[in-house]
């Protein structure tokens, strides 16, 4: 014989009597979240209990099983457990409402329970108005911007939303005063704001907690020029080109290309390359390119062009012996400078001139002097060689010095005056031979 429903004249008079507060206890209230089971229970008595059904009643009555083993539930969900606990399988949010336990043993008796259905949250997401994202997928702002912050998550009912900041080598705390809104804006960027930024996102119904951490990046552009110039490698006379970018954050890639065909040597952050000897030509242009993360497009660059050094000639020079002379090397041109050297070329060919009681050498940028001293014609009548030098080549001129001996100034001077003399005499003396009558009236005049 087949189970028959509970009449719908004994619902509505179960209905008028839940209606009218004839139900004993008070309703308890149970929580439950989605896909989850619960265990609704038919009263906290103990003792022999009696025939128990279970019903919905948000609008009315509604018939959900009973420990009648005739009658089956109405949806295979709804199960009993030690014959008077209803129990949910895979709640739904359309679970939610109000229950109630029929008992029926020498006298009928209402429990009513209270079901609540908590979703989520699920699917904590956050989503900041960055200016990029690296590859490892910390994301980054730059300076002085103005950035947004938006939590979102699917949550029922919705879910207290809290922001918490951790700057780094400090510890987390609230973004704020305890934020419960999802949404807030930071109006200027600024390096102290760099850190890792969670939303926590809290369910008030079943208590469950989400919570998602991004890395937030502050990066500054630099402000500097870019520059670039070439050093020497100390104790190898090899050359190092260098890229300078200062002031950014975080460190810009430099990037070299030999010119004209941009022929690209190298990136790198360090923005320094070594040349090899096939790649010292003279004349040759090397370009160095600064990028930065926050300036993908508004490259800056600089250009440097490596020369061998050239010397403007000096004609020859003369000493006196005993005395002192200064031999002068100009270098232009060498990029990167030359360095000058001076040489004895006769008597000690490639030998370098060392500083020392005959000779003083001093140089200020790419200009050199040599003076001589003590002049000697056996040890200093002859070439002497400027020599310039720089990895890209070497130049070197050749300064003829003459060693004369000092003029005797009181010998010639008594000389001159000795022949000034001798002439005057003779001019007197070719005067009185041919006018004797000047000399005769001069006596005459003199006896009157």
């Amino acid at each position: 014989m087949a189970a028959r429903a509970p009449e719908p004249r004994l619902l509505h008079c179960l209905w008028v009597l839940l209606t009218l507060g004839v139900a004993a206890g008070s309703k308890t209230v149970i929580i439950g979240e989605v896909h989850e089971n619960v265990t609704l229970h038919c009263g906290n008595t103990s003792g022999p209990r009696g025939l128990v059904t279970w019903y919905r009643n948000d609008s009315k009555p509604i018939f959900l099983l009973t420990s009648n083993s005739t009658l089956p539930p109405t949806k295979p969900r709804f199960s009993l457990t030690k014959a008077r606990a209803l129990h949910i399988q895979s709640l739904r949010l359309e679970d939610a409402g109000n229950y109630t336990c029929w008992e029926v043993l020498k006298e009928s008796r209402w429990f009513r329970v209270r079901l609540q259905v908590a979703s989520g949250p699920y699917g904590v997401e956050v989503n900041i108005s960055t200016t990029g994202q690296l590859p490892n997928g910390t994301l980054y702002v730059a300076k002085g911007s103005q950035v947004e912050f938006n939590c979102s998550s699917h949550s029922r009912p919705p879910p207290l939303v809290e922001w918490w900041f951790r700057g780094p080598d400090s510890r987390a705390e609230p973004f704020g005063n305890n934020l419960t809104v999802s949404r807030f804006t930071l109006l200027q960027m600024s390096r102290t704001l760099q850190g890792n930024y969670t939303c926590l996102a809290m369910n008030m119904l079943s208590g469950r907690r989400r919570k998602v951490t991004m890395e937030l990046l502050v990066y500054s552009p630099p402000l500097s020029t870019l520059q670039c110039w070439v050093e020497m490698v100390p104790r190898m006379f090899i050359m190092q080109l260098i890229c300078r970018w200062d002031g950014g954050y975080p460190e810009p890639k430099f990037l070299w290309t030999q010119e004209p065909g941009n022929v690209v040597l190298g990136m790198s952050e360090l923005g320094v390359e070594l040349l090899n000897r096939s790649q010292m030509v003279d004349g040759r242009k090397f370009k160095c390119v600064g990028i930065h993360i926050l300036k993908p497009e508004a490259e800056d660059s600089c250009v440097i062009q490596i020369r061998s050094p050239s010397i403007d000639p000096e004609p020859m020079r003369t000493c006196l012996q005993g005395g002192n002379v200064t031999l002068t090397c100009r270098v232009s041109g060498a990029y990167p400078q030359a360095k000058i050297l001076w040489l004895r070329n006769l008597s000690e060919p490639d030998v370098v001139i060392q500083p020392n009681r005959h000779y003083s050498i001093s140089q200020k940028g790419q200009r050199s002097t040599l003076t001589i001293r003590n002049c000697s014609y056996a040890l200093h009548e002859g070439y002497f060689t400027c020599r310039a030098e720089n990895p890209i080549g070497m130049r070197e001129v050749n300064i003829w010095v003459t060693v004369k001996r000092p003029l005797n100034i009181m010998g010639i001077v008594g000389t001159v005056v000795s022949l000034f003399l001798l002439g005057v005499a003779v001019i007197a003396g070719l005067t009185f031979y041919y006018s004797p009558r000047f000399c005769w009236k001069g006596n005459t005049l003199s006896q009157r």
